[in-house]
C-alpha cells in the first residue's frame, strides 16, 4: 500500500528561489548606484529645498544705480556692497560705490556720521585704484573722495590733515588726467580740488574743459562743480542755472536744492528795495521747501532744510515763522547744541529775551532735564508727545559759536534785577569771551571791536546793579548788527 508522506504544515524546509535572489541582487545594485549618483550631484535628494538662483554683480549694480537716482542712497550703498561681495575684484563697482558713499555724506546730520561715511568711501576708492591702477576714472573718484574728506568742519582741530587730503586729492586728479586727458569726471573733480585750494583761475580752466566734452550734459557732477565755482566767484544767477541743470539730472539730491536756495537768498540780501527782495526770498523758500518734502518722502530726517527756511524768514524779519522752523529742526535732532544756539538768536532778534536764555544756555554751557525742553520753546517736557528731556553738551567757544556766548551774557545782564540777579553768570560768560578774543586775535580781527562793545555794555549794567543803580532798560548789543550765526546751508 502506497502512503503519501505527510506535508510539513508547521515547519517547512527552507527552499532556494533563483528568481527571488535575482530580484534582491538587482535592488541592491540599484541602491548602490543611486547613492553614487547622489554623491556626484546627478540626483537630488527628495524634499530638498529648491535652490535660489545666485544674483550677478551686474544685477546688484543696476539696483544700486536705480536707488541712487531715486535718492535712496542707503539702499544704493547696500546694493553696491552686495555687488562687490559677489565680484570683489571689479574695480569699476568699487569706484561707483565710493562715489555714492561720498555723496551720501551730504545727507547725514552729525559730523561724526559724515566723517565715518567719508572714510568708508575713501576705503572703497582706494580699493578701486588698487585693483585697477591704470584706470583714469578710479583715480578721479579717489580724488573726489579725498577732496570731500578734506572738510575743515570735521578736522577743525587738525588743519594739517585737511591739507594732506587736498594734496593727495590733487595728485590723484593729475594722475587721472595723465591716464586719460579727456576724462570728463577727472576734469570736473580736479576743478573742485583746485577750488578748495583757492586756485580759482585754474579751477575755471579745468571746469570749462569738462563742459566742452560731449558727455558733460549727462553728468550731474560737472554742473555741480561749475555751480560751486560760479557761487564762489559771486555769480549767483549763473550758479543757480547750473544747480538747476544738476537738479534736472538728479532730482532727489536735496543738497542741490539747498545750494540753489542759498544763492537766491544771497541775491535777495543784496537788493536794497525790500519789496523787490521779497520775491527773491520767496524763491529761495521754494527750493528749501522742496528739499524738506523730498526728505520726508525718502524718510531722511535732516534738520538742514528747516534751518535754511528759518534763516530766510529771519532775514525777512518774520521771527515767529523762523522760530517754528528751528523748533522743527530740533524735533529731528534734539541734542544738537548748535540748533539750540540758532533758536536762541531767533528769540533774541524777536525780543523774546526770556525765552532765549534757556536756548542759549543749552548751546553754550549745556543743559539737562527740564531745561532742554524749555530750550526748545516748550513750557515743560511732555513724555507722551516724545518731548522728553535731553542732556545737551554745550559747544566750546570758538569763532563759530562766540555769538551764542556774548548774546547769552548780554541777555543775562539785561534781565538782572536786585531780586533776580543773573550778573554772576553773565560776568563769567563775558570773561570767557574776553579770554577767547585774547587767545585767538587773528580769528576775530574784523569782529573784535563789535564784540568788545557788546560785552562792555553788559559789564556796565552789572556794575551799575552792584552799585545800587537802576536796572537795565534795554539789552546790550540789541541795536548792534550781530555777525551771521547760521552758515549758508
Amino acid at each position: 500500500m502506497n502512503v503519501s508522506p505527510r506535508r510539513p504544515l508547521f515547519n517547512r524546509r527552507p527552499q532556494s528561489n533563483i528568481y527571488r535572489m535575482f530580484l534582491w541582487v538587482t535592488l541592491l545594485l540599484t541602491f548602490v548606484w543611486m547613492l553614487q549618483q547622489i554623491d556626484k550631484g546627478a540626483i537630488q535628494p527628495l524634499f530638498q529645498a529648491t535652490l535660489t538662483p545666485t544674483r550677478s554683480a551686474d544685477s546688484y549694480a543696476l539696483e544700486g544705480d536705480a536707488n541712487f537716482t531715486a535718492g535712496n542712497l542707503d539702499a544704493a550703498i547696500q546694493a553696491y556692497r552686495e555687488a562687490v561681495r559677489v565680484d570683489p575684484n571689479n574695480a569699476q563697482t568699487w569706484a561707483k560705490l565710493a562715489r555714492i558713499q561720498t555723496y551720501s555724506s551730504a545727507f547725514l546730520i552729525t559730523t561724526e556720521q559724515r566723517q565715518a561715511r567719508l572714510l568708508e568711501a575713501l576705503e572703497s576708492a582706494r580699493k578701486a585704484v588698487e585693483l585697477a591702477p591704470d584706470d583714469s576714472t578710479a583715480h578721479a573718484i579717489l580724488a573726489f573722495t579725498l577732496d570731500w574728506n578734506a572738510d575743515s568742519t570735521i578736522y577743525k582741530d587738525d588743519p594739517q590733515q585737511v591739507q594732506k587730503f587736498l594734496l593727495e586729492a590733487e595728485q590723484e586728479a593729475v594722475r587721472a588726467l595723465q591716464l586719460d586727458s579727456n576724462n570728463t569726471l577727472a576734469l570736473a573733480f580736479y576743478a573742485e580740488v583746485l577750488l578748495d585750494q583757492q586756485k580759482w583761475s585754474q579751477a575755471e580752466q579745468y571746469i570749462n574743459q569738462a563742459l566742452q566734452r560731449e558727455d558733460a550734459d549727462r553728468l550731474m557732477d560737472v554742473h555741480r562743480v561749475n555751480a560751486y565755482l560760479l557761487e564762489t566767484l559771486g555769480q549767483y544767477n549763473r550758479a543757480i542755472t547750473e544747480y538747476d541743470k544738476a537738479i534736472a539730472l538728479e532730482p532727489n539730491f536735496t543738497f542741490l536744492y539747498l545750494r540753489a536756495g542759498a544763492n537766491y537768498r544771497r541775491l535777495a540780501f543784496e537788493i536794497p528795495n525790500p519789496e523787490s527782495a521779497r520775491g527773491v526770498y520767496e524763491q529761495s523758500l521754494e527750493y528749501f521747501d522742496k528739499a524738506a518734502r523730498i526728505n520726508e518722502q525718502l524718510k531722511v530726517y535732516d534738520p538742514t532744510p528747516y534751518l535754511s527756511i528759518a534763516r530766510t524768514y529771519s532775514q525777512l524779519g518774520e521771527f515767529f515763522a523762523a522760530a517754528r522752523n528751528v523748533q522743527k529742526a530740533l524735533e529731528y535732532d534734539p541734542t544738537n547744541a548748535d540748533i539750540y544756539g540758532q533758536l536762541g538768536i531767533v528769540y533774541f532778534r524777536s525780543r523774546n529775551y526770556e525765552g532765549s536764555i534757556y536756548s542759549l544756555k543749552c548751546a553754550t554751557y549745556g543743559c539737562s532735564g527740564e531745561e532742554s525742553c524749555l530750550g526748545r520753546g516748550l513750557d515743560q517736557c511732555y513724555p507722551d508727545l516724545a518731548e522728553n528731556p535731553q542732556e545737551i553738551r554745550g559747544l566750546p567757544i570758538d569763532p563759530n559759536t562766540v555769538v551764542y556766548y556774548y548774546t547769552y551774557g548780554s541777555v543775562l545782564a539785561a534781565l538782572s534785577r536786585p531780586r533776580d540777579n543773573k550778573c554772576g553768570e553773565a560776568m563769567r560768560v563775558f570773561q570767557d569771551v574776553r579770554n577767547e578774543l585774547t587767545a585767538n586775535p587773528e580769528a576775530y580781527a574784523d569782529a573784535a571791536s563789535v564784540i568788545l562793545n557788546i560785552i562792555e555794555d553788559g559789564e556796565f549794567i552789572c556794575n551799575s546793579l552792584a552799585e545800587g543803580g537802576a536796572p537795565a532798560s534795554s539789552v546790550p548789543g540789541e541795536a548792534t548788527a550781530l555777525p551771521s550765526v547760521t552758515p549758508t546751508p
